[in-house]
């Protein structure tokens, strides 16, 4: 810390910015951009760094308040929890005349930059954001592990469901209407979706690092490290596209500056330096012009076509023949003999065992007693917690496969539960429940499902700190916009869309609780016709729910029906495909009907 704030002042610089992101605005990062987590400590996926030269925060939102505190040093950093604290207002707080906050612009989009620049106008109008050519933390990293090199896979059409050239022409066509004659793609799923690629750049996520300029005329680039295209990944990409060297970015947006009178970016994915790059070549060219535009990709990449439903389907079969295995063996185990670490790889390896596990589509979340309490907590050597008697374990995971994500939570008791976690399980039971069997009419947004998951907890008195639900991509990110259910959710949901349901209740100090499956959101038929299109969920994930957690009485008739009809539902789909007599007894008695 030293050294950064000795390199900030000899720059005069008063104070600068570390988000938990990258170059690509990547969610989950390869190591040598975990710049936040260096300086910090801390692990998770979302957070903000700000360092001054006095003082220092981090920002977090729900999720890692817990963590944050468990994993930074508390004596250089103040943990704040966000919305309800403002980076610009502890800014201003400290700021003094011309304080002068640095950021990389390579690491910060060009909306967060603007609305950061106007919230400092309002409440410090004398701070001044200044962009910095040079990452202090990189000169300070030593060791830095090297940027990741792992070839570019083609994508199948028989798992993609459309060809690259179709998607291309539909987008540049859009852009053709919008009057643009090019689009700046720095959103690494849009573009493997895009051009039907994937990669092992970042963890646990089948992307491959890269950026792409798409003509409304002519054939797009990708501009990629070419040691990563192989000869026929070369062949079947050169067909329908460019491919340009990484280290020319710079010198192909200057290029495309001077000759593309309109170029699109999306604010809200593009860092501010593409921005900047574009306006500095092109600010000499009569009519050039920079407009922004949301990522097409986004919408056209989250409505899932057939042949990717079928296999998002196939997916969670064979997922939930994997977990219902963990759970037969977990439930043999004697309490206080398997830790959180074991527990993590024997479901890795229960998922491996059908043959077709690309990876784990994000670091297990393997959480025994109060680590449950921590909702993105992340085991290690150091945390690693026993299964104990009378206690609950969480466990959050998921799979990538070639022809599906898929990402569940369970919380299973180990030996006899408390009373109060058989109520507060039922309690976000019944706001899963009421998510995954609730009709809407078209143009229903996540915002306006979300209050139905929490009702129950509501009544009591309860809460969580976290959305309903997120995106999940097909063989992609296992969070995915722009569909969600949270209370900022504005995006209306389509038939096609995936989109995951995880209430809980997390009791600091003694336990967490969550229940997830995924969603399909599909169109529904109303008996008697009715009088508007409605859409509803149709359930992917199969793997029981702990019935010793549940208390019936909490439950209404309909609730009833519905647990019974999931679990006869995955008794049925599940029972031909596990391995022995003893796993299919236990799934037997795991999906028993409870009475009406």
């Amino acid at each position: 810390m030293k050294q950064l704030r000795d390199l900030l002042k000899a720059d005069d610089l008063d104070g600068f910015l570390v988000p938990h992101s990258d170059e690509y605005q990547n969610e989950y990062l390869p190591p040598c951009n975990e710049r936040l987590a260096w300086l910090t400590g801390f692990s998770g996926s979302a957070g903000m760094a700000v360092i001054m030269r006095n003082r220092a925060a981090l920002f977090v939102d729900g999720r890692y308040t817990l963590q944050a505190r468990k994993e930074a040093d508390l004596k250089l950093f103040e943990i704040l929890q966000i919305p309800q604290n403002n980076l610009a207002d502890w800014i201003a707080a400290r700021a003094t005349t011309k304080t002068r906050i640095a950021f990389d612009p390579r690491l910060h989009t060009i909306r967060a930059i603007e609305k950061l620049r106007q919230s400092l106008a309002t409440c410090a109008p004398l701070c001044q954001l200044v962009a910095v050519e040079q990452n202090p933390i990189d000169s300070l990293w030593t060791r830095r592990p090297a940027m990741p090199e792992t070839p570019v896979a083609l994508l199948a059409l028989k798992y993609a469901g459309r060809k690259a050239e179709t998607k291309i022409e539909t987008l540049q066509k859009r852009l053709k209407k919008e009057k643009v004659n090019a689009l700046v793609l720095t959103d690494l799923a849009s573009i493997a979706w895009l051009f039907n690629i994937r990669g092992r750049d970042v963890p646990h996520t089948p992307l491959t690092l890269s950026h792409a300029i798409i003509h409304a005329d002519k054939r797009p680039e990708l501009i990629i490290d070419l040691q990563k295209i192989g000869t026929r990944a070369r062949k079947r990409l050169s067909e329908y596209l460019v491919l340009r060297p990484a280290n020319r970015l710079e010198k192909r947006l200057s290029s495309l500056a001077n000759g593309a009178r309109k170029i699109a970016v999306d604010p809200q994915k593009t860092p501010c330096w593409f921005s900047d790059c574009l306006k500095q070549a092109g600010k000499a060219v009569p009519g050039f012009e920079i407009v922004h535009l949301e990522d097409p990709c986004t919408l056209a990449k989250a409505v899932k076509n057939s042949t990717q439903i079928r296999g998002m389907r196939a997916a969670h079969l064979r997922d939930g023949v994997a977990v219902c295995r963990f759970l037969c063996w977990l439930e043999g185990q004697r309490p206080g003999t398997i830790s959180e670490m074991d527990a993590a790889q024997r479901l890795e390896n229960f998922r491996e065992d059908s043959g077709k596990l690309i990876d784990i589509s994000f670091e297990t979340i393997s959480a025994a007693g109060a680590n449950g309490a921590i909702v993105h907590y992340r085991v290690d050597e150091h945390s690693n917690a026993m299964l104990k008697n009378r206690s609950l374990y969480l466990v959050d995971s998921g799979g990538q496969y070639l022809d599906g994500t898929t990402d569940i939570t369970r919380t299973i008791a180990i030996g006899q539960p408390s009373r109060d976690m058989r109520r507060h399980f039922t309690l976000v039971l019944k706001g899963h429940i009421a998510i995954a069997g609730s009709r809407f009419p078209a143009g229903t947004r996540g915002v306006d499902l979300d209050a139905l998951a929490r009702m129950a907890l509501w009544k009591a008195g309860l809460d969580y700190d976290h959305g309903t639900g997120h995106g999940v991509g097909a063989f992609l990110g296992v969070h995915e916009g722009p569909q969600a259910i949270s209370r900022l959710a504005m995006q209306e949901f389509l038939p096609g869309m995936i989109v995951s349901n995880e209430p809980g209740y997390y009791r600091t100090g003694k336990y967490g609780i969550r229940i997830e499956n995924l969603l399909l959101v599909v169109a529904e038929k109303v008996p008697g016709g009715g009088e508007r299109p409605m859409l509803g969920f149709e359930t992917l994930t199969l793997a029981p729910l702990d019935l010793s957690l549940v208390e019936p009485e909490l439950l209404d008739k309909d609730e009833i029906a519905w647990l019974n009809d999931y679990h006869e539902n995955v008794r049925r789909l599940i029972s031909p495909h596990l391995e022995t007599d003893k796993e299919r007894q236990w799934l037997k008695r795991a999906t028993r009907l409870l009475p009406a």
